[in-house]
């Protein structure tokens, strides 16, 4: 199958996602907010939402929605069943299947929790004259565990999960004030350098994503990263969730400049 360029239209991202194409969404509608996706049963949504309060740097909530509804006001005409490139479908903290469709497995007791994604920045970088190498290597963000845990909130606990892109050095200071100007799209990086200093052994080997070639001169730069849910449902087990596979995040219709402070 031939893949079809980046739509820059964030209804034909989704389109193109509905229909079966299954791939990391950097990239597609630039411009616009993309987001984590986390659904619980009803019983989890409020630990879930204490997690995200408490933990605002990994989990910026954008929106929640109501019990079994499929529907976001981040983009009205959207389904979250089927609009997302890939999901994941967890099984007492257990990875159960990749699907492209969750149609089947989605009841009235659901509900849904849309996170803010550094996908979102990247166009920011970019417009800043800040090259973001994973769109230029055509590949997925890499994504680690750290050594830092979260702050637990009922039953949910787990640790910080970072996204690293490389900046040239002469660059950090400028990807750092562009990207902490975006609080709800997580912000300011976490960590600059040495990533021993969260604990990580291989840039090479990232727990998530691809692993992204640093060039000559470029400084690993780590940002907190929405797939900390992901870690914290494998650590605490829920009977069951569905998420967004790494990298192949939910369109959404906001422009990324509502979510930038001036």
């Amino acid at each position: 199958m031939t893949v079809p360029l980046p739509a820059t239209d964030p209804a034909a991202a989704r389109a193109h996602f509905r229909a079966g194409l299954s791939v990391p969404s950097s990239g597609w509608a630039p411009g616009c907010t993309q987001a984590n996706l986390v659904v619980l049963p009803r019983e989890w949504a409020y630990d879930m939402l204490l997690f995200g309060q408490r933990n605002p740097q990994p989990v910026p909530l954008l929106d929640v929605t109501d019990a079994g509804s499929s529907r976001t006001a981040l983009a009205p005409d959207a389904d979250l069943r089927t609009d997302l490139p890939r999901y994941r479908v967890w099984r007492d903290g257990e990875l159960a299947d990749e699907p492209t469709d969750v149609t089947d497995l989605w009841g009235p007791d659901l509900v849904a929790f849309l996170i803010g994604c550094s996908f979102s920045f990247e166009t920011a970088l970019l417009d800043a004259g800040v090259p973001v190498r994973n769109i230029e290597q055509g590949c997925n963000v890499s994504m680690y565990r750290t050594d830092r845990e979260c702050r637990p909130a009922g039953r949910l606990s787990g640790p910080l999960v970072v996204s690293m892109r490389p900046v040239p050095g002469h660059l950090v200071a400028t990807a750092v004030q562009v990207t902490g100007r975006m609080p709800q799209v997580h912000g300011a990086p976490v960590h600059v350098g040495a990533p021993a200093g969260l604990g990580i052994a291989d840039l090479a080997r990232p727990d998530f994503g691809d692993p992204v070639e640093l060039a000559d001169g470029d400084v690993p730069v780590f940002w907190a990263c929405g797939v900390t849910p992901q870690a914290a449902l494998m650590a605490s087990r829920p009977p069951f969730a569905i998420t967004h596979a790494p990298g192949h995040m939910f369109v959404t219709d906001v422009p990324d400049a509502v979510y930038r402070q001036p």
